[in-house]
């Protein structure tokens, strides 16, 4: 989701700010260069990452409530059909670079494996005590509530050496994720096969280059995107009763959710196509300027892991049973009050706070990379050299100075 994502483009650093710093060095830049600019953040991805994660957790937010009203119920799996699918487009796109390389290796896992292991333990022990659920296990193999998400990405970015070397990528992811809708002996285990059936999802992301999602966001885009997601809204509470909105989550094969075998290649094609098209829209309204939420796409990690806290809390001391908030104005209230709450949650303050958690520096944990270390000693062999060569210069200047006076 979001690591989506939330750590994947650099820092925004004007270039401005580079040359003053320049200018200020005066003749200390002859003797070292200067640094190298940091790569500005795309307004666009931090909106569009942003928007994604509100809709998340207004989703898990509708998750109680949707059981009394038909229109919640097709705006739930309106939400569903696009909102995970655009943030694994995102994390596929800004996980093109990943080599194998021992510095993208240390990112992965200080930014996606340690959180996991972190959420992974904490959410259960959080329901024993606030649920009372003293039984609750604890298993990093069975990723529980949001944690899934850590363990696919984790899984996927150590695959993108390989979907980048065979010929056509998504043909191929998608030929997985078919044969896994029809695979129910593949368990639970790591969340499999929500792993394999939005796998296609990152291995689009990973196909996509700037121009294309310049392309969706284009003015007859934007106007077209209007009645595509009216339809959608009517065919999705034409489909409240008729269909099974368990296909939406891909965590099922279609045995296990009752449906013929041939079902699930079916629907696996049906739901990509319908997904990707929504999730193009949602791109097409995202504005690409600097808004009053942009910083905070940066910290949307943080946002879509402690905000389940928040609704389980709910959930686990019946908040969501109250009568008030099964009506149209309560519905709308628990959406806004969940939104405003994830805001909350990716702002820097709390990025701060738990930056020691989603983004440990853990540099005592990992042997040193043999190939910086000998630039390091071939650095650090150069200036001592300069130094002594400088030293050795300024003694026979000042001996000539002595000798001519």
């Amino acid at each position: 989701m979001f690591h989506a994502a939330s750590s994947l483009v650099p820092s925004p650093r004007s270039a401005q700010n580079q040359n003053d710093q320049h200018d200020q060095s005066g003749d200390r830049s002859v003797e070292r260069p200067s640094p190298r600019p940091a790569a500005k953040r795309d307004a666009f991805f931090d909106n569009a990452k942003y928007l994604a994660i509100v809709l998340v957790a207004v989703g898990h937010a509708w998750e109680p409530l949707k059981g009394d009203s038909r229109v919640l119920q097709a705006a739930y799996m309106l939400v569903y059909a696009f909102h995970m699918p655009a943030f694994i487009v995102i994390s596929g796109f800004f996980s093109r670079s990943f080599d194998g390389s021992p510095g993208r290796l240390k990112r992965l896992i200080t930014g996606v494996a340690v959180p996991y292991v972190v959420f992974e333990t904490a959410y259960p022990i959080f329901r024993r005590y606030v649920d009372h659920t003293p039984t609750q296990d604890i298993s990093l193999l069975d990723p529980w509530y949001l944690t899934w998400f850590l363990c696919a990405l984790f899984i996927w970015r150590l695959t993108t050496p390989v979907w980048k070397l065979v010929r056509h990528p998504l043909p191929l992811a998608l030929g997985i994720a078919m044969l896994a809708s029809v695979t129910p002996a593949i368990g639970d285990d790591l969340d499999l096969q929500r792993v394999l059936q939005f796998l296609p999802f990152f291995v689009l992301g990973l196909c996509l280059e700037p121009r294309h999602f310049r392309l969706v966001r284009r003015r007859p885009v934007r106007i077209a995107a209007v009645p595509v997601f009216a339809l959608a809204l009517a065919f999705t509470w034409w489909a409240v009763p008729r269909m099974n909105g368990a296909w939406l989550y891909h965590r099922d094969s279609a045995q296990e959710l009752g449906a013929p075998w041939w079902a699930g290649p079916v629907m696996q094609l049906a739901l990509f196509g319908c997904s990707l098209l929504l999730t193009a829209c949602f791109f097409s309204w995202v504005p690409g300027r600097t808004m009053w939420f942009t910083a905070l796409g940066a910290g949307t990690l943080c946002g879509y892991l402690l905000h389940g806290f928040l609704i389980k809390t709910a959930d686990y001391r019946g908040w969501f049973d109250h009568p008030a908030l099964h009506r149209p104005l309560g519905e709308i209230a628990v959406s806004v009050a969940i939104a405003a709450a994830v805001t909350l949650l990716c702002t820097p303050p709390v990025r701060r706070a738990f930056r020691f958690v989603l983004e440990p520096r853990m540099e005592w944990a990992f042997q040193r990379d043999a190939a910086a270390l000998a630039r390091e000693r071939e650095t650090r062999e150069s200036r001592e050299s300069r130094d002594g060569r400088g030293s050795r210069d300024s003694g026979d200047t000042r001996r000539a100075k002595e000798a001519g006076a």
